[in-house]
């Protein structure tokens, strides 16, 4: 078992720490950066794939010879690198902060557009890569040992690496995962939840020879079909702009549908309760608010505009919900939190603990990230991230002390994230990005540069804390070593950084970036917050319809955590505000593919638990089967941006008559 030389010599390495963890999980998080970017910039949702990452990394794993066994704290150490590295582009913000500046106006915003060059995204992004890291090593022992919060997906992700390894599985806290369908990130909010009924998750170690070999049968071609569909409708576009409604509809409305595997991928891994408020979302925002503002001359442009369309006018009325269920949804974990400090108060006042640290811990010492490690990388990260945040934005865009303070409250929001996370499942960093928005109108009123980057510092710092914290849950479970796990953090975080960076360059070399092939939707929920809150100015009538559809959300989000709280199974069937809201940002056809998705995935479950209790080993087929579809457009999308930089284009127009295709010139 080879090890890294990743400290000095007279360090103890954690066992798990392997060359060959580090290197597959860098592989894996490579083709899910290039995924997640895809997609984040044309639908604003992302995925955090912990559970895939583990799955494939076992597969590729028993394919390549070893002299030793490929353990199951190896899998949680390339699942922590894999993760790190896929999920940059989001806490980067390439799919939301960068391209909601290059949006800029300087008549509306008092300065014009300011597009980043490739040395500066890669300083931006060492800016903000590494804090979340070192912020979320300190809380572990509050969060997991002591306090022993859920943290729902770690849980399953644990639960699958032990059935994959063929140990006992992990059936704690089972109760607490049920009702809970998706293990995706949704960018607006990022809500991280549940992957798809973690009970099915059973015995498949069984002949595994036959069994790998099945898997990769499966994961192949569901990754050839979607790749060659996505190439067929690179050349064909129509092939992903079906007027399934009609012309008309498709062509004025935007009411077409995309049959993309990978969205039908979505959709199964997101689970059918997600993907009913998304569609449910669809036909509020785009079937009814859509047409009432278009014939109230309230939205005049045409539909697809952003700025005096339907859609940019649907658009506020989604920031409200969004906004709405973050705020409802904190409540609890603040309510919480504070009597966590009161309490540890009273304990330290009376000096009654019957427990020590050292007796709570259950890792040695040399396999946990040392204090001044964290306090020597919290400094560093933060002083370092100010001068580089100067050096690519300068003074007029943010001071250099508004970005230390964008730091501090970014700690706080990530602390509140990670107990929002390890409760629910759901973490809300968007949401909690909106809210360093509303405190920096009031420290540097009318500078939107200075809104959307606190924003995006806040929403790095709660996004990355809690993908760590999900990853210390399945290692804490599986007996992994946290420090293993930092390791694996900061090397996917780093080399993410030139990956992500490298490949928005490339797409924005090849399209404008918003655009109808990218209409990146979250760069203008972060751009569209900041105008308010700068020029207070709303289009007609939609703050009525915000303050509605807001208080609507907010007593939903209510009735749904609590309920969520309390363990009730049909909490999943309360409507989710983000999803509904998301349903609002993007077009109907990926909503519509999605619902697909989710449709399958609940006749699948039902079908597996009817048959075998949950039993049956082709109850993994269809993660497997779902990771293959997106992966395979995801990774078949790099391809098309290397056609499309070259100047090869469509080959024919055919059943497109004029505008309905994004990439119509019509």
């Amino acid at each position: 078992m080879v090890r890294l030389n990743l400290a000095h010599p007279s360090e103890v390495l954690p066992e798990e720490l392997t060359a060959r963890a580090i290197f597959m999980g860098l592989a894996i998080g490579c083709l899910l950066c290039f995924t997640n970017l895809y997609f984040g910039l044309q639908t604003g949702w992302i995925s955090m794939m912990s559970l895939q990452s583990a799955l494939m990394g076992y597969l590729l794993a028993r394919m390549i010879p070893s002299v030793s066994p490929f353990t199951p704290q190896e899998n949680v150490i390339l699942q922590t690198t894999a993760v790190a590295t896929g999920t940059m582009p989001l806490a980067a913000g390439f799919v939301g902060i960068i391209p909601a500046l290059g949006l800029l106006d300087a008549k509306k915003d008092g300065q014009g557009p300011m597009v980043l060059s490739w040395p500066s995204t890669i300083a931006w992004s060492c800016a903000i890569a590494f804090f979340g890291v070192f912020l979320a090593a300190p809380l572990r022992k509050q969060v997991i040992i002591k306090e022993q919060l859920v943290f729902p997906s770690g849980t399953a992700t644990a639960q699958l690496i032990a059935v994959l390894h063929g140990e006992q599985p992990i059936d704690a806290q089972k109760s607490h995962m049920q009702g809970q369908d998706n293990e995706y990130v949704a960018v607006p909010t990022d809500e991280a939840e549940t992957i798809s009924h973690p009970q099915t998750i059973e015995d498949i170690s069984d002949s595994p020879d036959g069994r790998i070999e099945h898997s990769w049968q499966t994961l192949g071609w569901s990754f050839t079909l979607s790749g060659c569909l996505t190439l067929l409708a690179y050349f064909f576009p129509i092939v992903f702009s079906i007027p399934l409604f009609g012309r008309y509809l498709a062509r004025e409305w935007l009411w077409s549908f995309s049959p993309s595997l990978s969205y039908v991928g979505q959709g199964i891994i997101m689970g059918f309760p997600t993907t009913l408020s998304m569609n449910m979302g669809m036909i509020v925002g785009w079937a009814v608010l859509s047409p009432i503002a278009k014939h109230a001359g309230w939205a005049p442009g045409p539909v697809s505009s952003m700025s005096d369309g339907a859609r940019g006018w649907i658009l506020w009325v989604a920031l409200a919900i969004m906004c709405a269920e973050s705020a409802v949804s904190l409540l609890p974990v603040i309510a919480e939190l504070a009597r966590m400090i009161k309490l540890s108060l009273a304990n330290a006042n009376h000096d009654s603990s019957s427990h020590t640290s050292a007796d709570e811990e259950t890792e040695s010492p040399e396999r946990l990230v040392p204090t001044s490690w964290t306090i020597a990388g919290i400094t560093a990260s933060v002083l370092g991230g100010t001068v580089l945040v100067w050096v690519v934005f300068g003074s007029e865009g943010i001071k250099p002390w508004a970005t230390i303070v964008s730091f501090a409250i970014g700690s706080v929001l990530a602390l509140l994230g990670v107990r929002a996370l390890g409760e629910t499942d759901l973490n809300p960093v968007s949401g909690l990005g909106k809210v360093a928005q509303l405190a920096f109108a009031l420290l540097q009123p009318g500078n939107v540069i200075a809104n959307i980057i606190a924003g995006g510092v806040a929403e790095a710092g709660a996004q990355q804390a809690g993908d760590l914290m999900q990853d210390l849950k399945t290692g804490h479970i599986l007996h992994a070593s946290p420090r293993a796990q930092f390791f694996g953090q900061l090397i996917g975080s780093a080399l993410s950084i030139v990956v992500s960076a490298t490949a928005y360059s490339l797409y924005v070399r090849a399209y404008s970036i918003p655009s109808a092939n990218f209409p990146a939707p979250t760069a203008y929920v972060w751009l569209n917050l900041a105008r308010l809150l700068r020029n207070n100015s709303l289009p007609p009538m939609s703050g009525r319809f915000m303050l509605w559809f807001g208080l609507g959300a907010a007593m939903v989000a209510a009735i749904k955590v609590s309920a969520v709280r309390r363990g009730f199974p049909w909490a999943k069937w309360i409507p989710s505000g983000v999803a509904f809201a998301i349903g609002f940002l993007n077009a109907p056809s990926f909503s519509i593919a999605r619902l697909i998705g989710g449709v399958i995935s609940e006749i699948w479950y039902r079908r597996v638990r009817h048959q075998g209790g949950g039993k049956s080993p082709n109850s993994i087929l269809i993660i497997i089967m779902a990771s293959g579809f997106v992966l395979g457009e995801g990774v078949v999308s790099i391809i098309g941006l290397l056609l499309k930089t070259a100047g090869i284009g469509v080959i024919s127009c055919w059943g497109c008559s004029g505008g309905i295709c994004p990439t119509c010139p019509a």
